[in-house]
């Protein structure tokens, strides 16, 4: 794999701490609004959402937008980094497979903030979640299909 400068600067002092929460994000290949298509952000929703792909990793909350995905993940004994490589490669596989696709989905890496213990978790939650009001997707949160969180 050709790893980017930029990519090796967000894997510096990146460390993953058991029973962490973490906000990632990360974006498909060449920001491609992908995920515009319904049946294709079906899939993607089916396919992160699976326990057999989730594992040990609780999924907290997330939101799939157009061309991007956060996800409030909390890992167990994995890495942060593999939590995420597993998410990532799953989808890219289960895409490619169900629309006879090819390539690459997402781009290489991803962002990630430690949640601190003293931040309010569903505040984080609500900010995940309003994205597409933000983006201008729909008016009401209840309009977007692609979001979930734990606590509703």
């Amino acid at each position: 794999m050709n790893i980017q400068p930029g990519q090796q600067a967000l894997r510096k002092g990146r460390v993953s701490i058991p029973g962490q929460i973490y906000l990632v994000t990360t974006a498909t290949n060449n920001r491609r609004p992908i995920f515009a298509d319904w049946s294709v952000a079906h899939t993607a929703v089916q396919t992160f959402t699976s326990p057999r792909v989730l594992q040990q990793t609780r999924l907290l909350c997330w939101v799939l937008m157009p061309d991007h995905v956060h996800w409030l993940i909390q890992v167990d004994q994995q890495t942060l980094s593999g939590e995420v490589k597993r998410l990532k490669a799953a989808t890219a596989r289960e895409i490619n497979r169900r629309f006879g696709s090819t390539g690459s989905l997402w781009q290489p890496g991803f962002h990630d903030r430690a949640i601190r213990r003293d931040e309010d978790i569903r505040q984080v939650a609500r900010y995940i979640v309003a994205n597409p009001l933000r983006a201008g997707l729909v008016e009401h949160i209840g309009n977007y299909p692609f979001w979930d969180a734990a606590w509703l």
